[in-house]
Parts: structure tokens; C-alpha cells; sequence
């Protein structure tokens, strides 16, 4: 098989799936109609995935709002002034609030992994979003009658859920995604933060036998939004201890971006622990430059000299569209890139003599 490759998840809707998105929202489509639409579009990415080579395949997120709302859908206890996330360019995304309890998921990705069984015989990736980012939608100042705890509770069952669901309906990796950990660094250079996010995802995580949770993985980045970041500045000394305490058998690590890949690498292979594959992203989703198959080659065995050849995959530093109304990079783009990571990777594989 060589070194293991998949992507992150997300790639740019269509325009005519954006425009039926507005229209739903807008109540000028219905339900069946966007159904419709959605399903045209999973079915479109998931050819075009594979036309990349990948072995692994995602459906793009296609049918997701964003990759953290998802579970939001259709809940009618929240409101819109949560917490604020700024990138570095200035512009800003805002979460929800939970206004009352209980706190259950409005849609599980099972159904996703389902909807996109029917358009290929390909194993499926599937990504769910971890428990520490949705439990920022809890207000800081509580909700009479619903305590902190007890939604913690209740997020834990069901993030755990929604994992379980896309175990169940076939999925062969599941990624959490945490783009949250760098970001906790940020918000509070102790690491309490981290610390607490960690112990979180490790509560769902420990609801899995070793086998299962050798096929979940766990990604982290700076954020990747509108070709801009929330957390880069962050040194990676400052989130790898605590991550990789996370009990997950795989780790999507942001590295294609980052300006010093010897000491992070150094810093990877010094504090994994042993069992945990790591997967080096080697594609830059907000560098609109396509890399090359060399290129990705390259990095592929900058890597494997630091981190060893037998626990090493690649990936892609982030989505290339985590929020649907990201369409900074073209579609076209992100299939080509994803192309040249495979293709990049498998000659790696040859010149490490890995078959």
C-alpha cells in the first residue's frame, strides 16, 4: 500500500449547490429540493475524489453547513451571539449560544457516511467535530436549570454518538477535528484551556475499544478560513505535549505551512506516543500555488527522517472549504492539489522502497 494518504475533508461546494443553500435558508427551497441538490453534489465530489487516485475518500463535506454546525441543525435552543473567533486578516466567525437544555446533536454524520455509500465503492473518511469546540456554545454566565456539568454530560453522550454512527455506517476513518487546541493556547498561555479540551475529547475518546480508536484520528491546524488563520503565531512546542495525550490512534498535523518543519518534526517525534500515526499535511489549502508531486515528495521524506516510516502518513494542512461560503479557493484547485499529494506521496513510498 505505501504511506497511507487522506484528505482533511472539506473542498468548495459548486455554485449552483451555494445558491441552493441561500435558497433553503431563505425558505425559497424546500426540503426534497435541497436534498436533491445536496445529493448531486456528493455525488459529483466523490467521482472527482477519486479521479485523484485517493484510496480513501471524503464526500468534500458537501452536505455540511460548516464543519462545526452540523450538529446544529435544526435546534430551536440557541441563539446567535456566542462566542467570537478573528483571524489574522480581521474578519471573524461567531458560534452559537445554547439558550436552554438539553443539549442533543440535530443531525449525526452516519447519515452522511450513508448518502455517500450509494455513489462509491471507495473507502470512506468521515469527519466529526470534537466535543471542546461545541462546548463553547454553554455561556460563560450558565443557563438556570441546565448546569455546565450536566451539558457536558449530555455533549459528551453525544458527541460520542455521532462518531459511533460513522463507525456503524461504514466509515473507516473518523477525524475529530480540533482546531480549537491551537487556538486554546492563544486564549490562555497556561494551557489550562488545552488541558481541559483534552480531558474533554478524551472522555469520548475512552468510550471506544483500542481498536476502534486505532481508525479515529485527530486534526490539528492554525485554522484555515478565507485564505487566513486564527492561531499560526502559536508555537507548536506550546500544544504537542497535551495533544498527543489525546487517545487517538492518528494525528492530521498542519506542517506544509509552517515555517520551520525540521524543529516541529523534531518536536513530533519527541513527544508522540508510541502507536500514534502521524500524518504530515503536505499540501498548503491557502497557497493558491498547486504543488507538485516533487514537492510533496519531498516534504513526504523530510518527514520520514524525523518521525520514521513505519507510524507516517500524509494529509493536507486543513479543508479546503470548512464553511460553505469559503470559495476563496476554486474547486478545481483543491482537486488538483489533492492529486498531487497521492501522487506525491506514492513517490515517496518508492523511493523509501515502501510497497
Amino acid at each position: 500500500m505505501g504511506i497511507p494518504t487522506e484528505a482533511i475533508g472539506s473542498v468548495p461546494r459548486p455554485a449552483y449547490l451555494l445558491e441552493a443553500m441561500q435558497k433553503h435558508a431563505d425558505g425559497a427551497l424546500d426540503d426534497a429540493g435541497f436534498a436533491a441538490v445536496t445529493e448531486r453534489a456528493v455525488a459529483e465530489t466523490l467521482k472527482e475524489m477519486e479521479a485523484t487516485g485517493s484510496q480513501i475518500i471524503t464526500d468534500g463535506e458537501q452536505s455540511k453547513p460548516s464543519f462545526i454546525s452540523y450538529p446544529l441543525a435544526g435546534l430551536d435552543n440557541l441563539a446567535g451571539d456566542g462566542v467570537v473567533i478573528s483571524f489574522e486578516d480581521g474578519h471573524t466567525r461567531q458560534l452559537p449560544r445554547l439558550t436552554k437544555g438539553p443539549f442533543r446533536y440535530g443531525a449525526t454524520t452516519g447519515d452522511y457516511v450513508r448518502q455517500a455509500r450509494k455513489h462509491t465503492h471507495k473507502m470512506i473518511k468521515q469527519a466529526v467535530i470534537a466535543p471542546s469546540a461545541l462546548s463553547l456554545i454553554y455561556p460563560p454566565d450558565g443557563i438556570e436549570g441546565y448546569s455546565r456539568d450536566q451539558f457536558i454530560r449530555d455533549l459528551t453522550e453525544e458527541c460520542t454518538k455521532d462518531i459511533r454512527s460513522a463507525i456503524d455506517a461504514g466509515a473507516l476513518s473518523v477525524q475529530i477535528d480540533f482546531t480549537e487546541g491551537r487556538l486554546s493556547c492563544k486564549l490562555d498561555p497556561s494551557r489550562g484551556l488545552l488541558r481541559e479540551f483534552v480531558a474533554l475529547n478524551n472522555a469520548v475518546l475512552d468510550r471506544f475499544s483500542e481498536d476502534e480508536r486505532s481508525m479515529i484520528g485527530v486534526h490539528t491546524c492554525p485554522g484555515g478560513d478565507h485564505d487566513s488563520t486564527h492561531s499560526a503565531e502559536v508555537d507548536y512546542a506550546e500544544l504537542l505535549p497535551d495533544l498527543f495525550k489525546l487517545n487517538a490512534g492518528r494525528f492530521f498535523i498542519q506542517m506544509a505551512s509552517e515555517p520551520d518543519k525540521t524543529r516541529v518534526l523534531d518536536l513530533i517525534a519527541h513527544e508522540r506516543r508510541a502507536g500514534q500515526k502521524i500524518y504530515i499535511g503536505v499540501i498548503d489549502p491557502i497557497n493558491e500555488e498547486i504543488e507538485t508531486a516533487e514537492t510533496v515528495c519531498e516534504r513526504t521524506l523530510q518527514a520520514a527522517e524525523h518521525i520514521g516510516v513505519s507510524n507516517l502518513g500524509t494529509t493536507d494542512d486543513c479543508g479546503f472549504s470548512p464553511f460553505g461560503d469559503d470559495i476563496v479557493t476554486a474547486r478545481a484547485t483543491a482537486f488538483a492539489k489533492i492529486k498531487a499529494r497521492v501522487e506525491g506521496t506514492k513517490l515517496a513510498s518508492e523511493r523509501l522502497g515502501v510497497t
